[in-house]
């Protein structure tokens, strides 16, 4: 409430809203498309950047907990709901580029295409970095439709054969025999646990809000307000023009 106080002396709001206001918007869903398209515009500036992306995932904790029954012992027992972010980064600037939130059980590999997608339709993409979760036929062909190179390594369990893949069978002998020079590429996978860091410990990692819209909402604020601080430290360390603009397609 301090700090909205202080926005409304500075005559950047009209009014100062209750706290309520605030975790009344924070609940409702139609907030939540605002934010996710927010967090594009808010990485536009490093659009000519950025074109080394790497995709990864991270849990939130929440105040909310599930209940099972344990027919061994006969007693109900609970566990802790997390939220689990899904993000394509830039390895150069440590910007989100794209988000889903899911349910902290979700598996990462089937969110890779749309993440991918949303990257592209703003950003030209060179590399696509991930780790073994992310590896499958159907996420390199992904990667490569926009002409990207993917560095995702391989399971000890699969083989080169390709069945109609030609891009697997080209990525698995690239792992396989440059493997130093992939790595080279593929370590830059890092730069997305970097970016986890420092939205966790700018803005923790545990959600405070109690119904699920608002936790929804509340950890996309986080990411956004994270690639703000990200385009202020461009601004000055690159010399960007924060300038949020979306090229329409003819």
């Amino acid at each position: 409430m301090s700090d909205v106080k202080i926005a409304r002396e500075f005559g950047l709001v009209e009014n100062v809203p209750t706290y309520m206001s605030v975790s009344n918007y924070m609940s409702k869903k139609e907030l939540t498309p605002i934010l996710e398209n927010l967090i594009t515009l808010s990485s536009l500036p490093l659009k000519e950047i950025e074109n080394s992306f790497a995709i990864d995932s991270s849990g939130f904790s929440t105040s909310r907990f599930g209940r099972w029954f344990d027919y061994k012992y006969g007693r109900e027992r609970k566990y802790k709901i997390w939220l689990k972010a899904h993000i394509n980064a830039g390895t150069k600037t440590n910007i989100i580029t794209s988000v889903k939130i899911t349910e902290g059980q979700e598996n990462d590999s089937p969110q890779l295409s749309e993440l991918v997608r949303k990257t592209a339709e703003n950003f030209n993409l060179k590399e696509q970095s991930g780790d073994k979760a992310y590896s499958s036929k159907e996420n390199l062909e992904v990667i490569t439709e926009f002409n990207a190179t993917p560095y995702i390594p391989f399971k000890k369990n699969v083989t080169g054969r390709a069945r109609g893949s030609g891009v697997w069978k080209k990525m698995y002998h690239y792992f396989m025999y440059k493997h130093e020079e992939f790595l080279e590429h593929y370590h830059k996978r890092s730069n997305v646990e970097t970016t986890f860091h420092m939205i966790k410990t700018k803005f923790s990692g545990a959600i405070k809000s109690k119904r699920e819209t608002a936790q929804i909402n509340e950890l996309l604020l986080k990411i956004l307000c994270h690639n703000i601080c990200v385009v202020i430290q461009e601004i000055n360390e690159l010399g960007v023009k924060a300038e949020f603009v979306v090229e329409r397609k003819e």
